[in-house]
């Protein structure tokens, strides 16, 4: 290989790790499904899933709780007192190695020793006041000295702090050389930024500077803009450090900042900084303040750094809450998240993140004609396998084997196959299953006569020719006690059951959806399933057979199957001009009218099956004496219960003439 081809390897930042796994929808999906069949908005029902986060998964409620925690650890362990006792600590110092020195010095002149002490007796009761004192006072004590010299290089270095994070570490035992650095490059800064503030810099202007200064900003900006983001960040912060003190705090600090490192241009060159990051950063918080209550003293520098993580703190807190208009969770700034609460909280944003951009863009939600998210029909598809999974499971757990015999023939072989499909009673095609899996063998390389193993895909079931087909109308009562009994989700969970099952297995058949309320109204699955309950009296079963005998009538050639899904007795029926009579108890004309509809349909051959919810006695006589004019069944299942009990029913209905097996379908 040779030594001029190179390749450099680093971590991918190109946005969504495109060799990463995809991420499980099922859970995501399953549980925005519940919510918009309570009545959810499908946009509410995904950012409801995203705030609750999985079953072993965190979500964006967990992430802000425990932002919200770090950011009262971080005030209630600290306080401001850490420069100034620091400080304070080195003054005693040197006050006393002083008097030691003066205590010891046999050569001194009595009245020039009975002088500085009477100095430092007298000093002030304030810190800063003292230092200020010291200033031009001629140490004897050399060690006394060094403890005050000390006090303003700690001064310079915390000040230092404040703006450009690391200072006090990196100018701990600086060299004059080291200050002279410092003034040098606040002074070029000051010009950059100056010329910047004009309109009159350069690109070149920015690269000579970091080039000559770079070793000052470990952030490495890429821009002045970029520089003066970092630099006006800090400095905020330093200046709600400075709101967040005490009055006499605040007095004391700045009394001692004349004293840094000694030098006045120091600070001159500091505040012609601030004020020019003022400006040119307006909105940032320069007037804000914090409560400090702990016990743990913060120096200027790393107050100054800890005000700077609850800033980054409240804005990670609000993109949390995903609360302003157009928010998405690719806003969350996981550098920052990873920073504060460690790196599985940003693994977990970036998964939830993932998650929403999926949903999204892989086609489970579209847009309505009104311009609302719904689920899609891929979305329902998913969900409708799923939940005639669940029903499937519930058919075979059963107890015992339950058959029904009645008139009529399934079907015979057409002479061509097709893919298994979940649910397909057919027989196998064993011979294009056994060649589907020899060819598959050996397209993966394997020797088919040293065995085969079957998988599903190479599985192919024979057609059947259905001598009769079935039109079904599913009536669904809508009013408002089914919601408030908790049957709501439980009949749209069915609704998809039975919408999956014929669609996929059942595709000859035909399936129409009839919600009725104080009116009846076809509906698609999406509609139904997306319906928000209403506080709304009236059942309307009248309305909802006038539409399935409309149904009815345009699939002639088609066996009517009805399945009706109640918990009250009708309690309005449609007027001839098209409003409705509403009454409760039930009006005796709204039964004879519901009656009379039923009748018709009885004698057209549909085969009725009521679904009775609840133990209303009214209900259960009613659904009897119907059941009993057009020979039809009355089911009393569980809300729970209901998907299997539909599906069951529409079964049966399909397998007329021969004996139909639900734990054989199940399976």
């Amino acid at each position: 290989m040779s030594g001029h081809n190179r390749a450099r390897y680093g971590r991918y930042t190109g946005g969504p790790d495109p060799l990463a796994p995809p991420v499980d929808l099922a859970e995501a999906l399953d549980a925005v499904a519940e919510d918009v069949m309570a009545g959810y908005s499908p946009r509410h029902a995904l950012q409801e899933f995203l705030r609750r986060g999985g079953r072993n998964r965190e979500g964006l409620d967990d992430l802000a709780r425990r932002v919200q925690q770090r950011r009262k650890d971080l005030l209630g362990r600290h306080n401001l007192d850490g420069t100034l006792n620091e400080v304070k600590k080195l003054l005693d110092t040197a006050v006393l190695e002083e008097r030691k020195q003066l205590a010891r010095d046999a050569l001194m002149d009595n009245t020039d020793r009975a002088f500085r002490e009477m100095q430092l007796q007298n000093l002030p009761q304030s810190t800063a006041a003292a230092v200020n004192e010291l200033a031009s006072y001629d140490w004897q004590s050399t060690s006394a000295r060094e403890a005050y010299e000390r006090i303003k290089d700690l001064l310079g270095r915390e000040v230092l702090d404040q703006r450009f994070a690391g200072m006090k570490q990196a100018l701990e035992n600086a060299t004059e050389e080291d200050r002279a650095a410092v003034n040098e490059m606040l002074r070029d800064l000051n010009g950059l930024l100056g010329k910047h503030r004009r309109g009159e810099d350069t690109d070149a202007d920015f690269q000579e500077f970091m080039a000559r200064h770079g070793q000052f900003f470990p952030e490495n900006p890429q821009s002045v803009e970029e520089l003066i983001d970092a630099l006006a960040q800090r400095a905020a912060a330093a200046q709600r450090l400075l709101q967040s003190m005490s009055p006499e705090q605040r007095g004391e600090l700045m009394q001692l900042s004349a004293q840094a490192f000694g030098s006045p241009e120091l600070m001159a060159q500091l505040a012609q900084l601030d004020d020019t990051l003022r400006a040119l950063r307006p909105g940032e918080d320069w007037t804000g303040s914090e409560r400090f209550e702990g016990q743990d003293g913060l120096g200027l520098g790393d107050g100054t750094g800890v005000l700077q993580d609850v800033a980054e703190l409240d804005e990670l807190s609000e993109q949390l809450s995903q609360s302003y208009n157009g928010s998405r969770l690719d806003d969350l700034d996981l550098d920052a998240l990873a920073r504060q609460l460690g790196q599985n909280a940003a693994v977990t944003a970036r998964t939830l993140a993932d998650i929403e951009r999926a949903m999204q863009e892989g086609g489970y939600l579209r847009r309505g004609a009104d311009g609302d998210l719904r689920l899609s029909p891929q979305a329902m598809r998913r969900i409708g396998k799923s939940l005639l999974r669940d029903t499937a499971k519930q058919l075979s757990g059963r107890q015992g084997r339950r058959e029904t015999r009645v008139a009529g023939a399934a079907g015979e072989l057409t002479g061509s196959s097709r893919q298994w499909q979940f649910g397909d009673a057919e027989p196998w095609d064993v011979t294009r299953t056994m060649t589907n899996a020899i060819s598959r063998t050996a397209a993966d390389g394997g020797d088919p006569a040293r065995g085969l193993r079957l998988q599903v895909d190479d599985i192919e079931v024979s057609e059947t020719e259905a001598h009769t087909q079935a039109a079904v109308v599913l009536l669904v009562d809508i009013s408002y006690s089914m919601a408030a009994e908790g049957r709501w989700v439980p009949m749209k969970r069915m609704a998809l059951a039975l919408h999956h099952l014929i669609s996929t297995r059942f595709r000859g058949d035909r399936l129409q959806m009839i919600a009725f309320g104080r009116y009846a109204r076809s509906m698609d699955i999406g509609e139904l399933t997306a319906l928000p309950s209403r506080r709304e009296q009236g059942t309307n079963l009248h309305h909802g057979l006038l539409l399935a005998k409309r149904f009815f009538r345009q699939h002639p050639a088609m066996q009517p199957v009805l399945l009706v899904v109640t918990d009250g007795e009708p309690t309005a029926h449609l007027l001839p001009e098209g409003e409705t009579w509403f009454d409760y108890p039930p009006d005796p004309e709204t039964i004879r009218l519901t009656i009379t509809e039923l009748d018709r349909l009885g004698r057209a051959g549909a085969q009725v099956t009521f679904f009775r919810l609840g133990g209303d006695p009214g209900l259960e006589r009613f659904v009897q004496r119907m059941a009993r004019r057009v020979d039809g069944r009355v089911v009393a299942p569980d809300a729970g219960d209901l998907g299997a009990a539909v599906v069951g029913e529409y079964l049966r209905a399909h397998f007329r003439g021969r004996a139909f097996d639900e734990d054989d379908w199940a399976s």
